[in-house]
């Protein structure tokens, strides 16, 4: 790509803004132009559910970057609009004011918004999702008169809530058409944990339970019935049953979609001109389990050096490793790798001090799940992303820790470097 081609980035969230901070780092000097649908600058997310409803954040120190970043970089903002059609024969984008923009690449970081509730009543007022600031600015001012708080699904975001609703002096019940908190995301014996730490805390939870109908009177939410006909008593309502990758403008235009925008190694569409990243990119997973679609920072922000480094002619497959975090009160999960498919857990540590499950698939180590245990996350994510190969028998050994390993192979280089 030639200095002066201009990129256009659809999206504003934490890949956008990386993919900016990054083109102009490697000396990309062209034209770019970043189109956002909300007002305000560019945001942090994570935050939302966690210490910004706490009341420990306000919304200005949420911004990714301030107004000067953009301007000392020469990145054009569009900020509350919208892309409403792609013209990929010229190039050229158009958003609901009308606003042409033409590019020579074109960057689809347009994220994902939450799944709707299909249940009758979803309408009704005190009915809540938690993915933007407008919605987290909503609940916050809603939780201080709220007194039978109801949380659908037990994912991160809504367990994260109901740590925050626990500490704002309140009771949440937490229900989930699953039999375990987290769904898939984490293995049983940190599923497990979780919950009976959210039980003990004041959480009702209801597992493998689902709404019916959200009931209500006047408009507002009173209540929520179950399949098997229980009513929950329920003023404020907030659902959070997964993500729907924003697809649309790219499906319109002829790209190929699925559960997100297919992407190859280097994350290009089909089309040469186009690639997309962060929460609504579909690409395939290094490590052999098919095609993915990851929402996270880290993601978000390495897919988006890697688009970066290829614009600006060091282009490479992208392999980051993934690792994750969710904080519910005094818990801390941070997770490497992706547990997909795995086979065997070993688990290390106690639960009331901290402890790591070690998840491994054919006898090899794939994930590690630490709780409250920030060295063995570290140390995990430096063994994966080093592709050395850990089995359940190397764990088994005595004074094994997660950084035996790496000091093996340490010790390994050293005595074949030359004297």
């Amino acid at each position: 790509m030639s200095p002066g081609s201009g990129v256009v980035v659809v999206g504003a969230g934490q890949a956008a803004i990386q993919l900016t901070e990054s083109l102009r780092e490697a000396g990309f000097t062209g034209p770019v132009s970043v189109v956002g649908d909300e007002p305000q600058l560019p945001y942090q997310r994570p935050p939302l559910s966690k210490e910004y409803l706490a009341g420990k954040v306000t919304a200005d120190e949420l911004a990714l970057r301030g107004s000067r970043f953009y301007t000392d970089r020469n990145v054009e903002l569009h900020l509350g609009r919208r892309a409403v059609r792609l013209d990929r024969d010229r190039r050229r984008l158009t958003l609901d004011d009308g606003t042409t923009l033409p590019y020579d690449h074109l960057v689809l970081a347009t994220g994902a918004r939450p799944r709707p509730l299909p249940v009758p009543g979803g309408d009704l007022d005190g009915v809540l999702n938690l993915r933007t600031l407008a919605d987290a600015r909503e609940i916050r001012s809603r939780l201080p008169d709220a007194r039978d708080v109801v949380v659908i699904g037990a994912g991160f975001i809504g367990l994260e809530f109901a740590a925050v609703c626990r500490a704002a002096g309140l009771s949440p019940v937490v229900l989930d058409v699953a039999g375990q908190v987290m769904g898939r995301a984490v293995s049983a014996p940190v599923a497990a944990h979780f919950a009976e730490r959210h039980q003990r805390d004041g959480t009702r939870l209801l597992l493998g339970r689902a709404p019916a109908e959200l009931v209500g009177g006047g408009g507002r939410v009173t209540g929520v019935r179950l399949t098997d006909g229980q009513v929950l008593p329920a003023d404020t309502v907030v659902t959070g049953i997964g993500v729907v990758p924003n697809v649309e403008l790219a499906e319109a235009a002829g790209l190929d979609t699925g559960n997100g925008i297919t992407v190859d190694e280097y994350l290009r569409t089909a089309d040469p001109a186009i690639s997309a990243i962060g929460d609504c990119a579909a690409f395939p997973d290094p490590r052999g389990t098919g095609r993915v679609r990851l929402e996270s920072v880290q993601n978000a922000a390495d897919q988006a050096r890697c688009v970066a480094a290829g614009l600006t002619g060091t282009p490479h497959p992208y392999n980051a490793l993934p690792w994750f975090w969710s904080y519910q009160g005094d818990l801390r999960l941070q997770i490497a790798g992706l547990s997909t498919g795995h086979d065997h857990t070993v688990v290390r540590g106690e639960p009331e001090r901290g402890f790591s499950v070690l998840c491994f698939r054919a006898g090899s180590l794939i994930a590690v799940e630490s709780v409250n245990r920030a060295p063995d996350h570290m140390a995990a994510r430096r063994l994966l992303a080093a592709g050395i190969r850990v089995t359940p028998d190397d764990v088994a050994a005595p004074g094994f820790s997660l950084r035996s390993p790496l000091a093996r192979t340490a010790e390994t280089a050293d005595r074949k470097a030359p004297a």
